[in-house]
């Protein structure tokens, strides 16, 4: 396995090279992630890793991460959680979704999105970011009206982790979905790969809620989710200073 994994990786570092562009410091838990998110094929990965380098020199400024005052408009919500570790050690983000709005400005909101994930890899990394670190979203629709509805803005943040944060959902928890969001949930679905489709659960009965929380653990779970953490608005999480730069400017 660890000879073709190697094989692998030699094929991908060489596709890169025949797009113009280089691997050079990215390591290799960085460069799997793209290979396993494309079934191991090294010129379907290489296109990948070349598109991400792309969209992130396009998307992120020179300093290596999305500053909070440019996403202070979506941020003054408090929508976005940042808690964790959960059990299998992973930062877990928490999205209020009756605290959201469609947003007027969607480029704002594509780097708010890109803000939020960063800083929640960011977060499990210590200020030692490896490559191969992994998130676990839950997606809270309790009290959600039409109003809250974005479709829109849901199927951006599926497509950003699908497109350019290959393998770092390691899971999905979807919490108090209503009726009238199902047909809602059923057009998003036909945006999202099998891969990621797989990773999602919709928490519908107690039983599922129980391991919903048995998972994630009471520590890392808020109060108001049946654990024992403070819930805390990602702005409010402070990181090592390091941290972000070093995640975004080479392995995110």
């Amino acid at each position: 396995m660890e000879e073709s994994q190697e094989l692998a990786l030699t094929q991908l570092r060489k596709s890169v090279e025949k797009l113009s562009s280089s691997t050079e410091g990215y390591d290799k838990p960085t460069l799997m992630r793209f290979l396993v998110a494309r079934s191991m094929d090294p010129v379907k990965a290489a296109k990948m890793f070349v598109d991400w380098q792309k969209w992130r020199a396009s998307m992120v400024p020179p300093t290596g991460f999305i500053p909070e005052s440019e996403v202070q408009d979506e941020l003054e919500f408090r929508k976005v959680c940042l808690q964790g570790p959960t059990k299998s050690g992973h930062p877990l983000v928490l999205v209020i979704t009756s605290k959201h709005f469609a947003s007027k400005d969607p480029a704002n909101f594509k780097k708010f999105v890109v803000y939020a994930l960063d800083k929640t890899i960011a977060s499990g990394s210590n200020g030692k970011e490896v490559g191969g670190e992994k998130l676990v979203a839950v997606i809270d629709l309790a009290n959600i009206t039409y109003k809250n509805l974005d479709a829109r803005g849901l199927i951006t943040g599926f497509q950003f982790l699908q497109s350019y944060y290959p393998e770092r959902l390691a899971k999905c928890y979807i919490l108090h979905m209503p009726g009238f969001f199902v047909t809602v949930w059923k057009f998003v679905c036909r945006f999202l790969e099998k891969a990621t489709q797989e990773k999602i659960v919709i928490v519908t009965d107690g039983e599922e809620q129980r391991k919903f929380e048995e998972e994630i653990g009471a520590d890392a779970l808020p109060e108001e989710y049946g654990g024992r953490a403070k819930l805390t608005a990602i702005q409010d999480v402070l990181l090592p200073q390091a941290a972000p730069v070093t995640l975004t400017n080479n392995n995110v």
